[in-house]
Formats: C-alpha cells, sequence, structure tokens
C-alpha cells in the first residue's frame, strides 16, 4: 500500500504500521528479485467531496483540475494538467491545497502500482512448439496464434470433433484433452475411435488432425495445438465402406455437445469428379446448423482439396461448396499457392500447410504416440482454422454458425499471400479465388467476437427460369431482383448460389463466371482438362463468397463460356435445362 503526506492522525497512524511492517515485507520477499521501491506519482488525485457532481465539478476548477467522472459515493477522480504526469515526488504543493479546502474531506494523489494478470502467458516449452513457424514467428508470417493465447483464450469450454479415420485417444499429446463424448466409431458401431494399425500406418490422418487442434501444451511433448485447452474428439468414419449414412451419422453425433467438426475428406480430387453430400448427409447438415449448439448452430469446418496438380474445383465438391460448410484453403510457408491447392469461388479463408521441398510442414502428434513435422496439404490447413475458430467460441459462446462466417470474412487478410488473382469486391475487400478473403488471425478472431452482435436472421431470395433454352457459347443470361417488396428481400449479401441444369458434349471445358452489381467477378467453373463427361450438371448449386456484404439489389450476369477453341466439335452450342436459380440469402 502506498500514501501521500498524511493529513490527519489516521494518515500517521497509517505511515506508522507502513515503517513497522517493512522490515517484515524485506524478508518476505528476499531471495525473490529486486524489489522496486520507490513510488511513481501520477497527476491524478481521488478526492472525496460531500455535495454533489456540481460541487465537485466547482472544487475541480478552482484548484486546476479537470474532473475525469465520479467513482463511487462521493468519491471522484481528478486529473492535473500542470502536474507531472510520472514522478518519484509527490506535488506537496496541490496536495496541500486541497487538505485545506473545507469542502475537501479526503485527497489522495494516485500512486503507479505494478500488477500482472493472475492467467498471464507464459510461452509454451513442449519441445516442438518452435517449430510451430505457423503459430508464431518472428517475422509474424503467421496465424497470430500466440497474440490470442495473450488475450487469455485458449480453446477452454469448445468441443471438436475429427471426422475422419480415427483418433489415437491414448496419445501422451491428447489424453489429457480427448472427449468421449465427442468420439465413435462409425465403421464398427461402437464409442471406441482407435484407428486400426497397418504396416503402412494408412490410419494416421485423423490423429495428425487433432494434434493440431488440441495438443496438450506444457507438458514436455511434441508441440501445442491452436486450441491447446480445448476438448477433442474423433469419429472413425473413413476405415472402411463410406455410405451416405456413414457420412450423416458422423455430422450428427452429439451436436449439442460437440461445437466444431473437422473434416479433412471429400470426393476424388482428379479434376474430373463432380459428387457432394447425398440425402441423409445433406439432412444432416441442414439439422446442424438448425438445431445443433442449441439453435446457435453447428460449426463444420472444411479442407477445399488437394486437387491442384489436376486442375480440378473446390465448386465441384459439394462440400466444399456447400454454404454450410467454412472452406479452407493452404497457404505454403512463403505465401506461395500450394501445388495441390484448388482454386475455386466459395472458399472463405486460408491457414498454412505445407508447400515446396524447402518449406516447412505442420508439426503435430502421430500415431503409435510420435511426434511428427511433416504433415501436408489441405487436410493440415483446415484443422488449423478449427482450433482458431475454437479460441473465437471461447470469447463469445453466443456465436451462431453464421456469426462465424461473418468474423472470418472481417479479420481475414491477404497479409504477404501470393497470387495474381486478389480482387477488391463491392465493399472495399480483398478476395481470391485461391484464398478466400486471406489468410486467419487467431488474435483479430477473438478480439471481434467479444463485442460482436449476433446477425439476424437468413434470408433467401429465389429466381427460377424453368423453360429450357439452347445457348449459343459464349453467352450470359441476366437477373435483376433482390424479391424487393416481399419477405424475402435481401441488402447484404452473405452466399450467393447458382443452381443450375445443362448439358455439354465435354463439360470440362466451360466456364462459368457470375457477375454481382456491384462489378465483383466470381469464377463459378474454370476449365477442367481431364473433364471429359457429357453428362453437364444436373441441379448442381454453384456458390461464391466473394460478394460478402454486398448489396443484390441491380443486374447480375451469368456468363458460360467454351474455353477449348475450335477442334471441340461441340463447341457452338450448350442446353441449359429447367432452371437458372439463384438464392441470395441473407439478412
Amino acid at each position: 500500500m502506498a500514501f501521500g503526506p498524511p493529513s490527519s492522525s489516521v494518515g500517521r497512524r497509517l505511515r506508522l504500521l507502513e515503517v513497522l511492517l517493512g522490515p517484515l515485507l524485506v524478508l518476505l520477499v528476499s531471495g525473490l528479485g529486486p524489489v522496486r521501491t520507490e513510488k511513481v506519482y501520477t497527476n491524478t488525485w481521488a478526492v472525496h467531496i460531500p455535495g454533489g457532481q456540481e460541487e465537485a465539478e466547482r472544487i475541480a476548477a478552482k484548484h486546476g483540475f479537470i474532473n475525469y467522472g465520479h467513482v463511487f459515493g462521493d468519491y471522484y477522480h481528478f486529473w492535473h494538467r500542470r502536474v507531472v504526469k510520472r514522478s518519484l515526488s509527490d506535488h506537496r504543493g496541490t496536495q496541500v491545497r486541497l487538505d485545506k479546502d473545507p469542502k475537501v474531506t479526503w485527497a489522495e494523489q494516485q500512486v503507479s502500482k505494478q500488477r500482472k494478470k493472475r492467467d498471464v502467458y507464459v510461452e509454451p516449452y513442449d519441445p516442438k512448439f518452435r517449430d510451430q513457424w505457423y503459430l508464431y514467428n518472428g517475422n509474424h508470417r503467421d496465424l497470430n496464434a500466440k497474440a490470442a493465447w495473450q488475450l487469455g483464450y485458449t480453446g477452454k469450454g469448445v468441443v471438436v470433433s475429427i471426422l475422419d479415420d480415427g483418433i489415437e485417444k491414448n496419445h501422451p499429446d491428447l489424453k489429457q484433452n480427448y472427449d468421449p463424448d465427442a468420439s465413435y466409431d462409425v465403421n464398427d458401431g461402437d464409442p471406441d475411435p482407435q484407428p486400426r494399425y497397418t504396416q503402412l500406418n494408412d490410419n494416421r490422418h485423423g490423429t495428425r488432425c487433432a494434434g493440431e487442434v488440441a495438443a496438450v501444451a506444457n507438458n514436455g511433448i511434441c508441440g501445442v495445438g491452436v486450441a491447446y485447452n480445448a476438448k477433442i474428439g474423433g469419429v472413425r468414419m473413413l476405415d472402411g465402406e463410406v455410405t451416405d449414412m456413414v457420412e450423416a451419422q458422423s455430422l450428427s453425433l452429439n451436436p449439442q455437445h460437440i461445437d466444431i467438426y473437422s473434416a479433412s475428406w471429400g470426393p476424388e480430387d482428379d479434376g474430373k469428379t463432380v459428387d457432394g453430400p447425398a440425402k441423409l448427409a445433406k439432412e444432416a447438415f441442414l439439422r446442424g446448423v438448425t438445431e445443433g449448439r442449441n439453435g446457435l448452430g453447428s460449426i463444420f469446418v472444411w479442407a477445399s482439396g488437394n486437387g491442384g496438380r489436376e486442375k480440378d474445383s473446390c465448386n465441384c465438391d459439394g462440400y466444399t461448396n456447400s454454404i454450410y460448410t467454412l472452406s479452407i484453403s493452404s497457404s505454403t510457408q512463403n505465401g506461395n499457392v500450394p501445388w495441390y491447392s484448388e482454386a475455386c469461388s466459395s472458399t472463405l479463408a486460408t491457414t498454412y500447410s505445407s508447400g515446396n521441398l524447402n518449406e516447412k510442414q505442420i508439426v503435430t502428434t502421430d500415431l503409435k504416440s510420435k511426434c511428427t513435422d511433416s504433415h501436408t496439404g489441405t487436410s493440415a490447413s483446415a484443422p488449423l482454422a478449427a482450433g482458431i475458430i475454437a479460441l473465437a467460441l471461447e470469447a463469445n459462446k453466443n456465436l451462431t454458425w453464421r456469426d462465424m462466417q461473418h468474423l472470418v470474412v472481417r479479420t481475414s487478410h491477404p497479409a504477404h499471400l501470393l497470387t495474381n488473382d486478389w480482387r477488391t469486391n463491392g465493399v472495399g475487400r480483398k478476395v481470391s479465388h485461391s484464398y478466400g478473403y486471406g489468410l486467419l488471425d487467431a488474435s483479430a478472431i477473438v478480439a471481434l467476437a467479444q463485442t460482436w452482435t449476433n446477425v439476424g436472421p437468413q434470408r433467401q431470395c429465389h429466381h427460377i427460369i424453368m423453360t429450357i433454352i439452347t445457348i449459343i457459347l459464349p453467352t450470359s443470361l441476366e437477373y435483376v431482383d433482390a424479391c424487393i417488396g416481399t419477405n424475402s428481400h435481401v441488402t447484404s449479401l452473405e452466399h450467393v448460389q447458382a443452381r443450375l441444369t445443362l448439358s455439354y458434349n465435354r463439360r470440362g471445358n466451360l466456364a462459368i463466371h457470375l457477375i454481382s452489381p456491384a462489378g465483383t467477378r466470381s469464377t463459378l467453373l474454370h476449365p477442367r482438362p481431364h473433364d471429359y463427361s457429357s453428362e453437364g450438371f444436373n441441379d448442381w448449386a454453384f456458390m461464391t463468397t466473394h460478394s460478402w456484404d454486398e448489396n443484390p439489389t441491380g443486374a447480375w450476369t451469368l456468363e458460360i463460356e467454351n474455353v477449348a477453341g475450335a477442334s471441340d466439335y461441340g463447341e457452338t452450342f450448350s442446353t441449359l435445362q429447367s432452371k437458372f436459380y439463384l438464392p441470395f440469402g441473407h439478412i
């Protein structure tokens, strides 16, 4: 405790007590390091003035103070502009004048005190933490996780489940955070998600993803998870026949307990497949976002795909292309687009993963209680995003599934990510088909989550053309409407879908673009040279996030073109069947 000059017998008694306690305090702190004994006086006073606010203002002006405000009772906070802000000696003259004022019953010049948060962040001492360059490093080419931890957020109270090939629940770097209520073996129909061990360690994927999210900190083992105090579970569902039922059961496991589902799988990334969730899995997604987390909505985080070498498009993957999933792409250590990364308009944001041979990979838990520094692909990016989202949920448990996507859009940034397709959309945000809105920022998302106000109900504006028409390529279709004058009127966009049914003799030669009234051009489909299919698209919902927060009112243009040239015998025509359908979802 520190006091200014005593102005009464009470003050003298307190000063005597301070002197008597002095030797005892020195003994207590002896050996604990140097103790600063000098008082640092500020230019503020605590003053007790009966008589109310007007009287306090009058006294403040009389003695050259500014009244910083009422504290409680008759106490006020005074600031003196002509007193040094920080000084090793008190300002005796000012104190004496206040003491002598008959309207002032007590005054004390305030002393600066050293205070530390008791939940102060201590950097993890796990042996591989220094190698986790993507969490924190000196050049700030990272996910800014350390800054989020320093704010006190480590994933505590949040539950994440990895939908994969199982999770080694007894791994020494996972077992402290393992949650059996977030786990199940769908392949064998029992509660134990332990992976099946093989000579080739085929089933290591889920355990690796789990460590990225919630590997325990400060236990001297391997590294740490982004949300190292979150609870982690696993669903074994990829080590066997994967059916619609298997997917649906996995996506709907314990939705009132699990907050975040992380998935790093999907259809073949071969550049020719068009596939997505079937009836039951679609229902599981819809039930998850409407009923999960007591109506706030389950959060589904999805890896965008590894078909870059095959020039695949993640918009042909119905899981990453869904409005219900938060689709995550990858960047290499040096900020380049990885060779395996797929570009598409449904990707929302990016985290780090592997790159070329000279670039580092991801450190995480591995099978048989081991540690690896070679986790790769967009498989490694989605769990990092799931961990960051867990930090945001700890900061605000009331976030809905849509709130979380808004936070990701607003706090992700281009940073040092290199690509030639960065564009500025209609509300001034940079967005890319390779990276979405850019690199996730753990500190920024938890800071915004703390004060975030939930968005209003989702609205969907539908416009349907039911005719069958033959179109000559290239062609464009124009649509003007935002359901103005109806209960579905949308003023601010989130996702935009173009549901198309069309036939074409060689699907991979098609390119499809959507241009918003604000001029934002989204590539819904880029050419896929390996896609020789003549099946076209049957009510396929191409999705873009690039017009987020734009006003949808005005002319929308859908462009369809053949990019192959004269050698393609069917280049001059295509049939657009059944419907052209644009739901503008949203607030």
